[in-house]
């Protein structure tokens, strides 16, 4: 059974029929899921002090129920170091259709991943784990395997990635943290059981990945019509 603070979210969302990204990524630290430092604002002065609250240089993103893709409207803004720059985005940002606000959120490096999962009518909630960012869709470097996961599923999963090399360190790069990528693989798996009656499809594009942690820079929640 859903706990009552996703229960709610997910019913606002009914109206759109996706969960807006503020939204998903608090339904994602509710499951473990380790998230950016981020906050929404509507007005100048509360995003300039969220921005400092939060460290620049920061990441400011569109919150639209109208924008579900956010590159399509130039929706998202990296290296916002000043307060004219963030002041700026916020302004062209609320001339979107949809406006709700504008999330501002903390830059995270690492190795991009995505980890997302998609309701099969036949065999349940299919979940994704491949190399990630905008080259997702070129490279195609993915595996599939069916929810509920466990710990040898995703070491499989691992294992069947073109791209494992650039995981364990390649040509002096830290290698990342597979025990929290396992952790997190399995969370969103536990998230996605828990959400298949009513989600479509569930996308973290990108999961950052270094040495420390894995955190979830983006998500996105698409629901059942």
């Amino acid at each position: 059974m859903l706990r009552k603070e996703i229960a709610e979210i997910l019913e606002r969302s009914r109206e759109w029929g996706w969960v807006l990204e503020p939204d998903a990524l608090k339904i994602s630290s509710l499951y473990g899921l380790r998230t950016p430092k981020h906050a929404v604002a509507k007005e100048p002065e509360e995003a300039i002090r969220l921005a400092r609250d939060i460290g620049h240089p920061v990441v400011a993103k569109i919150v639209s129920h109208a924008v579900v893709h956010k590159s399509d409207v130039l929706g998202v803004v990296v290296g916002i170091r000043d307060d004219g720059e963030l002041t700026r985005t916020l302004d062209r940002f609320s001339r979107i259709d949809g406006f709700h606000g504008m999330l501002i959120e903390e830059m995270v490096q690492g190795v991009e991943l995505i980890v997302g999962a998609k309701n099969d009518f036949q065999f349940g909630p299919m979940i994704l784990l491949g190399m990630g960012g905008v080259g997702v869709e070129i490279y195609r470097d993915v595996s599939l395997r069916m929810a509920p996961l466990k710990t040898m599923d995703v070491e499989n999963m691992i294992q069947d990635l073109t791209a494992k090399r650039v995981l364990a360190g390649y040509r002096g790069s830290q290698p990342v943290n597979i025990d929290a990528l396992q952790k997190t693989v399995l969370a969103f798996s536990g998230l996605m059981m828990d959400l298949k009656e009513v989600a479509e499809s569930v996308d973290l594009n990108p999961v950052m990945c270094n040495a420390e942690s894995c955190i979830v820079a983006d998500a996105r929640i698409m629901l059942k019509r």
